[in-house]
């Protein structure tokens, strides 16, 4: 059995495949949604107070929660990243 992909990363697979920059930014926008979710989760705050608090609407915090959605920009998550009390940490490696 010939296998090419046998000791490659999973990574190497999905640059092959032509789809690692859709999936890196789905795995962001999941880490972010479930950031988000377990703020207002811990906090008992609701989605329009947490709009309130980033100065937007109760529909952009509806996009930042939906761990399908990669059109948040970085400087959205740099605020979100702050009301949080959180710091954004963005890396290239």
């Amino acid at each position: 059995m010939n296998n090419k992909h046998i000791g490659t990363n999973f990574d190497d697979f999905l640059e092959e495949e032509g789809i690692l920059a859709e999936a890196q930014a789905t795995a962001v926008a999941r880490v972010l949604a479930w950031e988000v979710n377990q703020y207002l989760k811990d906090h008992n705050t609701s989605k329009t107070a947490f709009a309130k608090k980033l100065e937007t609407s109760r529909m952009q915090v509806n996009r930042l929660v939906d761990p399908e959605d990669t059109s948040v920009n970085l400087n959205t998550m740099a605020k979100v990243a702050e009301a949080m009390g959180k710091k954004l940490e963005l890396k290239f490696v």
